[in-house]
């Protein structure tokens, strides 16, 4: 389930442990499902102990956590944590699903290390990667992922999605062509930009992309102040153990049935490409021939609410 803002929002959490040596790494095994990981754990383990955590990058929906130390070239811990994996600086939800412990101390400290950085996976789906330049740019470089959901323009889906037969929504979910837009905000964004999500790519002009690439961009950083998603069971949450905001701020997205809160018609939920999609039939209307040219007469989508901090006052 995590994607941009839930990733952006783990990132934000671990990079306060820049700077600090990695004093210990352990990968437990267990009896769960075993973790996707390259080299293999034994191997993974040694290399990366005595390492310094450089900086903390994310590629789309992955985590890139660089290492070095003086006299090595530089590698980097690439995580993604697909559909239940988290980060956490905190204690995990529960100790069995744990797949990665890194114990970290400051630098020039030997013993007790003052804390541990953890990669937690209930469904044991996610990967861990330590890659060096040129594999970390096989796995998050230009050629596998498209301009990032924060910064796409409309130029960039034009020029990716425009002459695809695919449907808006799900062609969104397409990481070569924008990085990090998952089912939930690929919904909510098409909601924001009044585009029906069974809408042909090659139906949008650039005046539509325009609109889709801005509320991609709105959107995304919006959920990303609140702190991403925890939808369903809840199971995401930020570094610290916290639950996500965004969730209360959704428009469409695991709310069919309910009154669309812009219109007040019912949401509708469909399946696209196995997913659900969630839009309103009114603030979305379907294409009934030639080229949807931006949002032209359609209803105008409420803005989106005021950005709050947590813990500052609206």
């Amino acid at each position: 389930m995590p994607e941009l803002p839930e990733v952006e929002t783990m990132r934000r959490g671990i990079a306060g442990l820049c700077g600090m040596r990695i004093a210990a790494a352990r990968f437990p095994q267990g009896t769960c499902r075993p973790l996707a990981m390259s080299p293999a754990p034994a191997e993974m383990a040694e290399r990366l102990e005595r390492q310094r955590i450089v900086s903390v990058s994310r590629f789309g929906k992955r985590v890139a956590i660089e290492v070095g130390s003086e006299g090595r070239a530089p590698h980097w811990l690439v995580i993604e944590p697909r559909m239940t994996g988290l980060l956490l600086v905190a204690e995990p939800p529960t100790p069995h699903h744990v797949r990665m412990e890194l114990d970290v101390v400051p630098p020039g400290v030997r013993r007790l290390p003052i804390q541990r950085l953890l990669f937690w996976d209930q469904r044991g789906l996610g990967t861990i990667r330590l890659l060096d330049a040129q594999g970390l740019d096989r796995a998050c470089g230009a050629a596998k992922l498209g301009p990032d959901g924060l910064v796409v323009t409309g130029n960039d889906l034009a020029s990716r999605l425009g002459e695809s037969q695919r449907g808006v929504k799900v062609a969104l979910l397409d990481q070569k062509a924008v990085a990090g837009i998952g089912n939930i905000y690929a919904a909510e964004i098409l909601h924001r930009a009044a585009i029906d999500p069974r809408t042909p790519c090659q139906a949008l002009a650039a005046e539509a992309w325009e609109t889709v690439a801005r509320a991609a961009r709105e959107i995304l950083a919006s959920a990303v102040v609140h702190e991403g998603s925890s939808i369903g069971d809840e199971l995401y949450r930020t570094a610290d153990n916290r639950k996500g905001g965004f969730q209360k701020l959704h428009r469409v997205y695991g709310l069919g049935g309910t009154p669309c809160q812009t219109c007040g018609a019912t949401i509708e939920r469909i399946v696209q490409a196995q997913r659900s999609t969630f839009f309103c039939p009114v603030c979305q209307p379907r294409l009934r021939g030639g080229k949807r040219r931006g949002r032209g007469s359609q209803p105008r989508i409420a803005p989106l609410p005021k950005l709050v901090r947590r813990g500052a006052k609206a």
